[in-house]
């Protein structure tokens, strides 16, 4: 009888520690999730290598997918007769205009080859000075979108209009001999040709446009950021790289990107803290009596 009682209480006592190893286990896995979700402060070589890293990927993805021209050209021809029946079809209208003021032009194709990345890599490093609380979930909303770009590009490639047969549009980059474009020129072969649908210029440039327009605490430059993406869209049109609906279907990835970031992150990136805490620095501070 001695015996069975002593194991019956053992047996109980290995029954009873599973649920506190389990629940030590879940706090555990829940103090990981949440110390990786904590925004903490960005570490500039890192930030480098991640941002280069993952441009090469995207690009690699991007251009490794079917250039299928013969379904990007029926799908184009699809989108221009949808435009019609909407009452948006003008880009033919806008190409034109636009392609008889040479010199504006001409710097509407060094305005698409260049800013793209250059603003967007100059928002980057200001957030990374200026907000570093905010930089890690305001860069995951653009990681997100342009990851989910790719599915666009995959699924419903797309000829860009200055390529269409019989759209009657000026391949600006072509005509006026200018460095544009890495789908026009000598530089064609080195980018899918097919790839319009999404617009990342609309994508990009609405991130950087948002983010300048609700974290600038100076009038003119939040101004400036609303007007980026307003002469980005006119550009992608007069260049005849784009449609209005391109402009559509990146402005629907920012959307996935920015939840994307609001979900993991538990709010959206301009509402968390401007500045995260450094660590060590807590226990420098003076305690009140």
């Amino acid at each position: 009888m001695g015996d069975r009682t002593v194991t019956a209480v053992e047996s109980r006592g290995q029954v009873a520690s599973h649920p506190v190893i389990d629940e030590a286990e879940d706090h555990a896995r829940q103090g990981l999730l949440r110390r990786i979700r904590t925004p903490r402060r960005p570490r500039f070589w890192f930030e480098i290598l991640l941002i280069a890293v993952s441009y090469w990927t995207y690009s690699l993805i991007r251009n490794a997918v079917p250039e299928q021209k013969a379904q990007a050209l029926a799908n184009a021809d699809w989108l221009w007769r949808l435009e019609h029946h909407l009452g948006i079809a003008v880009e033919d209208s806008v190409n034109h205009a636009l392609n008889s003021a040479t010199w504006l032009i001409v710097g509407m194709n060094y305005y698409y080859a260049t800013l793209h990345f250059v603003v967007t890599l100059g928002v980057l490093v200001w957030l990374y000075h200026s907000h570093p609380g905010r930089y890690a979930a305001t860069r995951l909303a653009l990681f997100a979108t342009t990851a989910v770009a790719l599915l666009g590009y995959y699924f419903f490639p797309l000829a860009p209009p200055r390529l269409m047969h019989g759209g009657h549009f000026v391949d600006t980059v072509v005509v006026h001999h200018t460095w544009g474009s890495m789908a026009s020129g000598d530089l064609k072969h080195m980018s899918n040709q097919y790839a319009a649908m999404p617009s990342m210029h609309i994508g990009w440039s609405l991130w950087c446009g948002l983010t300048v327009f609700a974290l600038s605490r100076v009038p003119w430059v939040r101004v400036l950021g609303l007007v980026y993406p307003t002469l980005t869209l006119m550009v992608i049109v007069a260049t005849a790289n784009h449609f209005w609906l391109d402009a559509v279907g990146g402005t629907v990835c920012l959307s996935f990107g920015f939840a994307t970031a609001s979900l993991w992150y538990g709010a959206l990136p301009y509402a968390l803290p401007r500045r995260v805490p450094v660590p060590g620095r807590a226990a420098l501070l003076p305690v009140r009596a």
